[in-house]
């Protein structure tokens, strides 16, 4: 009995910790280009280890704008998947883009 216990107190932390790390985390970004002046305001998907850290965050979402001329403006928030929808629109082709 106490070894049954132990197995689905195990399995149940087990089953817990995967869900609570594989919780996504995105930021919402504003970025320009220059020459002709151009301004875009997107969302992208932040690696869960550095979700509750702002400069990694920057720094992440500069490096991966940058490949297509962008430069970052402004983090604008981080957010759980239950922010996505709201902001999709807003976004248009700079959703997940990056």
């Amino acid at each position: 009995m106490i070894k049954t216990s132990i197995y689905v107190v195990t399995i149940a932390t087990i089953l817990v910790s995967a869900s609570s790390s594989s919780a996504a985390c995105y930021a919402d970004y504003k970025a320009k280009k220059s020459s002709p002046l151009q301004l875009h305001y997107g969302v992208v998907e932040i690696p869960n280890k550095i979700c509750s850290n702002k400069a990694a965050i920057r720094k992440n979402i500069k490096k991966r704008i940058s490949v297509g001329g962008w430069k970052l403006l402004n983090v604008m928030s981080v957010f759980g998947p239950e922010g996505l929808s709201r902001r999709q629109t807003s976004a248009g082709q700079y959703y997940l883009k990056f």
